[in-house]
């Protein structure tokens, strides 16, 4: 995984969307605004979808790291959203 630091971390690289994205929005949902969460994901329609989706929700994404095996690790400072 990346160097950068984060407050959770989830693998969601065995998952398919659109479930990365709830597996994501749940593990959020555990944090704080402001901690961080850092994704280990893979390429293809999840790197895609899912940083979109978040800044969508009024997330912030701080990083995206591609991995030597291809997947990629995302870090993302959960929004508060009125």
């Amino acid at each position: 995984m990346s160097e950068t630091k984060a407050d959770a971390a989830i693998d969601i690289t065995d998952v398919v969307c659109p479930i990365t994205f709830v597996k994501v929005k749940v593990a959020l949902e555990d944090l704080a605004d402001g901690q961080t969460l850092a994704v280990h994901l893979n390429d293809g329609e999840p790197i895609e979808n899912v940083p979109r989706s978040l800044k969508d929700e009024g997330h912030k994404v701080l990083s995206v790291d591609r991995q030597a095996d291809g997947s990629y690790t995302l870090v993302v400072e959960k929004g508060g959203r009125a």
